[in-house]
């Protein structure tokens, strides 16, 4: 996402360049969404994926709709579905997605109607598996009695762990992998955020609550406490960050994203990293559930959401 919006002004050539060294160093799962830029994204992971698709799983999502003069919504209607899903596989250049995600729930459409399109999508050989995104208990539930479903994407890190209360366990009772989205916290568990005054004017984290006034003060002293940690093991914050969710499970695949090499390469570093039970327990107990200050969103209709019941 950062190399298409949110985070700044991105390098193209850079942004290449990071794809073809994630690659080289063995990285196979690349995420992307056709709300990322507007679909600018998905036409750059194409682009780098040229001659190098096999090999790689590849995910986008649908559901976040810009393509109107309004505020972007979130749309889960079966034909929206369907027309997105070719939109996406234009842009990337490919021919099947391998997981394809509903980015957010839909609170006005059931979604046993949403995955049911998306099954159809799977029958049709244009998708391989499915996926939702900040999915609750109950549509998580109602959505893998549809349709087998593979993967949740969900905000995890040390400073989000709402999803341990009680999204995990039913993602694990249903056999649904965890793909944690930023997993450094947005940045701030690398250790290197030490002033909004660092971010440029269009990157919004300068208006996202975690990152303002009071609440930055109070999320700065604990990444010290991660800090400090890492460097008693020998690594980097962000390479602790990132072992913490690897060390959950196996069933677990963090999705750190960056827009530089340099990033990239620490960020690998951390599948080099092992914590025993002990050393992740101690880390967890750094930061516990609700220590982090503000919530996650300036708008709390991106968190876990719940689909209507079905007609």
């Amino acid at each position: 996402m950062s190399m298409s919006q949110s985070y700044g002004p991105a390098d193209e050539s850079e942004s290449l360049a990071t794809i073809d060294r994630a690659l080289d160093l063995g990285v196979n799962f690349l995420d992307t969404a056709n709300a990322y830029g507007d679909g600018h994204n998905e036409s750059l992971i194409g682009r780098a994926l040229a001659g190098r698709r096999d090999g790689v799983v590849l995910a986008t999502k649908f559901g976040i709709r810009k393509d109107t003069t309004e505020a972007p919504s979130i749309c889960g209607r079966p034909a929206y579905v369907k027309e997105c899903c070719e939109q996406s596989l234009q842009r990337l250049g490919v021919d099947h997605i391998d997981l394809y995600y509903q980015h957010r729930i839909d609170p006005t459409v059931p979604i046993e109607e949403t995955v049911g399109a998306m099954a159809e999508l799977v029958q049709a050989g244009k998708v391989r598996y499915l996926g939702l995104s900040e999915a609750s208990v109950d549509s998580l539930e109602r959505a893998a009695a549809t349709h087998p479903i593979s993967a949740l994407q969900s905000e995890w890190s040390l400073w989000t762990r709402d999803i341990e209360t009680e999204v995990l366990m039913t993602a694990r009772r249903l056999k649904i992998g965890i793909v944690p989205y930023s997993p450094l916290g947005r940045g701030f568990l690398s250790g290197k955020v030490t002033s909004t005054k660092d971010f440029e004017e269009d990157d919004f984290r300068r208006h996202n609550p975690r990152f303002e006034g009071e609440n930055f003060e109070r999320n700065l002293a604990l990444v010290g406490l991660v800090r400090d940690l890492a460097a008693e093991m020998g690594v980097s914050p962000a390479q602790l960050a990132l072992a913490w969710l690897l060390a959950q499970g196996e069933d677990v695949v963090p999705i750190p994203g960056t827009k530089h090499r340099r990033n990239l390469e620490e960020n690998a570093g951390s599948a080099q990293v092992t914590l025993s039970v002990q050393d992740r327990d101690r880390l967890s107990d750094l930061i516990p559930l609700g220590m982090v200050a503000g919530s996650r969103y300036p708008d709390s209709g991106y968190a876990y959401g719940s689909s209507p019941p079905l007609a």
